[in-house]
């Protein structure tokens, strides 16, 4: 018999599945266990800290897909559904499900922008700030939300929170790379949701609307809902009850503007030129010395 392994408290941070699996006892918070018993405690500690109902999503993604790895995008959704970002118990959580190690969950947590490693607002406010963007006032209108959120004098920084996080009316704010609106710029985001054509004080009275709880309707797409709603559905679980919400959902997103270029197209018949059927790859010239 192999000398136990302890886990380092607290226990949801920590995964043994190195251990289990070659059949080793397992000292899980004191208790000596072997393979099978290491996988009962595990599932107790996924159920004690996200719930039944939670631990039940995770399964039905991982239904959804031939190999399990491939729930991970997912599932770090649904875990931020929960807590408001996606903690070392939220990594650990998916490791366990998807028999990954916590390195590999973290790689890709760390890797997406989208994954928050601290607690989100009631609302993320996301404010583009490449090139287009930022020409329009893009900068200007980031730089006065971080005033005008900011306490003492001090501006409010890249992905932090006003206000008790994940409590009405708290806001996290970030400046974001492309959001594939350009003829729209500037544009702002409020949980994906866009607010498009968007000026300094426009932007101030959204993120004061948001803050007294209201929630004005976005440009175009669905209606707005809070940070973690949007993130179960990111995971891929929708409210069914509510009878309109797929018919918003499923509603037109595309602006004029966007599709002012295919429009002109079809009026005066222009097509692209269609590409041979074999097409001879260029010669690649040759390096000195080969």
């Amino acid at each position: 018999m192999n000398s136990p392994t302890s886990v380092p408290e607290p226990g949801p941070q920590y995964s043994e599945r190195t251990h289990a699996a070659a059949g080793d006892d397992v000292d899980v918070l004191g208790i000596s266990t072997g393979k099978e018993e290491f996988e009962l405690a595990e599932s107790a500690l996924d159920t004690e800290v996200f719930g039944e109902d939670v631990v039940a999503k995770a399964k039905d993604l991982i239904s959804r897909y031939p190999q399990s790895r491939s729930a991970l995008l997912p599932m770090l959704h649904l875990v931020q559904s929960v807590q408001g970002y996606v903690s070392q118990e939220g990594v650990a959580f998916c490791a366990r499900q998807l028999d990954l190690s916590e390195a590999e969950v973290s790689a890709v947590v760390t890797f997406y922008t989208m994954y928050k490693r601290k607690p989100c607002g009631q609302h993320l406010v996301s404010v583009c700030t490449n090139t287009l963007c930022a020409a329009m006032g893009g900068d200007a209108i980031y730089r006065r939300l971080t005033e005008h959120l900011g306490e003492d004098g001090k501006p409010l920084g890249h992905e932090e929170t006003v206000g008790e996080p994940g409590q009405p009316g708290s806001l996290t704010i970030e400046h974001a790379e492309c959001l594939a609106a350009c003829d729209l710029a500037p544009v702002v985001q409020v949980n994906y949701e866009f607010y498009d054509r968007q000026t300094e004080q426009g932007a101030v009275e959204l993120v004061d609307a948001l803050r007294r709880g209201e929630k004005p309707a976005p440009s175009r797409g669905a209606p707005l809902t809070d940070f973690k709603s949007t993130e179960l559905q990111l995971a891929g679980f929708f409210p069914e009850e509510e009878q309109t919400f797929r018919a918003d959902v499923d509603g037109p997103s595309a602006a004029e503007e966007t599709l002012r270029g295919a429009q002109l197209a079809e009026e005066r018949g222009w097509t692209a030129p269609a590409m041979a059927d074999e097409v001879a790859l260029p010669a690649l010239e040759q390096k000195e010395g080969r």
